[in-house]
């Protein structure tokens, strides 16, 4: 008995959330595992890019395997891997083993995401679109929020925290069987990564902007939760506080994805990801005047997340806007590479600031990253639209 429309959606944004909640655990875990190990930041940072190292590595070879075999198989295949990358962390306490097992959690996530994204992108009404992709951001927030809070069970057993994040993928994993397999759009040649290479620039033609705000948020997301909890522990934040602030910043996101989505089916994506990308950058640059202030700190991290929380998911609706349906798969995975570009920057850039630059609030980086892509699409959005239906009429 395959599930309806509608359960299949609840079934993907459940598969969604699940991996929210893994990413959100291991970045702020590993983070201060190797902190309290004496590992160098730099090193540190180094080690949370295994995750995507993983997504770049593998995107040129999704979208032949997705449209060959369907949606199903690929988020399947995806999230099997990424239940037994997590069982395996407790076995062997290495840096090395563990950038491994990063490398493979981030090619099971990309293809659970790319599939799911993909799949939820196509099916969705344009009236609807922003909707539906904030649900899907606000799945992945909630299991993100929620992944935080399992790093103090480290107190108890190391091993503890990945035992029961392997456990819940594999709960919600089984219930990706009661779907119907579907298949997207078949009329590209998918045989060479020469077809790949082209497929690509088209799309990044008609909606490269749309690229860039999964870009920045790539960027702050493994910047905050992977070198942010460093630097807390060294200006000497506890890591219940650490864990609290991470967390406030994605129930934050929680809060405004979806209003924020119906907003900018309303009033246009363009619109909307100025206004939440300007407010970011602002929050931050407040945040980094509040340190030594406990509960606006909090406030500021809280609301950054309403605003920017959505910057994903409004990337994503912003691209399938501008892009012509046949390259809807090609659109999506590139949303993916500029979102593992910015989270392979981030840990490594805030490392190396964390390291060398004692005296600079951490918070700054990710305000100047905001402000940056906020002037980039208040110039140049304005061409969009054109291209937007010049591609309509392809």
């Amino acid at each position: 008995m395959s599930a309806t429309h509608q359960q299949r959606f609840w079934i993907l944004v459940s598969l969604v959330a699940i991996s929210g909640f893994s990413q959100g655990m291991l970045l702020p875990l590993i983070a201060i595992i190797f902190e309290k190990d004496g590992l160098s930041s730099t090193i540190n940072g180094l080690n949370a890019t295994g995750l995507y190292l993983g997504i770049l590595f593998i995107s040129p070879f999704m979208e032949g395997p997705l449209r060959r075999y369907g949606y199903k198989p690929i988020i399947a295949a995806g999230g099997l891997l990424v239940i037994l990358s997590l069982a395996l962390f407790p076995l062997w306490k290495s840096v090395v083993f563990w950038f491994v097992l990063r490398l493979f959690i981030g090619i099971g996530d990309h293809a659970l995401h790319f599939g799911t994204q993909t799949w939820i992108t196509s099916s969705s009404p344009a009236d609807k679109r922003g909707r539906n992709i904030s649900l899907y951001g606000l799945f992945f927030g909630i299991g993100f929020a929620v992944g935080p809070l399992m790093t103090p069970l480290i107190e108890i057993n190391q091993a503890l925290p990945f035992m029961i994040s392997s456990a819940l993928c594999l709960i919600t994993w089984v219930f990706l069987f009661l779907i119907k397999n579907e298949f997207p759009l078949q009329e590209v040649e998918v045989n060479s990564l020469k077809e790949t290479a082209k497929r690509f620039s088209k799309a990044a033609k008609y909606a490269w902007i749309a690229f860039l705000p999964p870009f920045g948020y790539g960027f702050l997301e493994s910047s905050l939760n992977g070198s942010f909890p460093v630097y807390g522990l060294r200006i000497g934040l506890q890591v219940e506080f650490i864990s609290l602030l991470l967390t406030s910043f994605a129930v934050g996101a929680i809060v405004f994805q979806l209003p924020l989505g119906i907003l900018s089916d309303k009033f246009g994506r363009k619109l909307v990801l100025g206004w939440i990308l300007s407010i970011g950058a602002v929050t931050f640059f407040t945040a980094s005047l509040l340190e030594e202030t406990a509960i606006p700190l909090v406030a500021c991290l809280f609301i950054a997340g309403m605003v920017v929380g959505s910057t994903f998911s409004l990337g994503i609706s912003y691209m399938t806007d501008l892009i012509p349906a046949r390259l809807l798969p090609t659109g999506n995975l590139l949303c993916g590479i500029a979102f593992s570009i910015g989270s392979l920057a981030g840990p490594y850039i805030g490392g190396t600031f964390i390291q060398f630059f004692h005296h600079i609030s951490f918070f700054n980086i990710i305000s100047g990253v905001l402000g940056f892509i906020f002037i980039i699409l208040f110039v140049f959005g304005q061409k969009m639209p054109m291209q937007q239906k010049t591609s309509e009429n392809l």
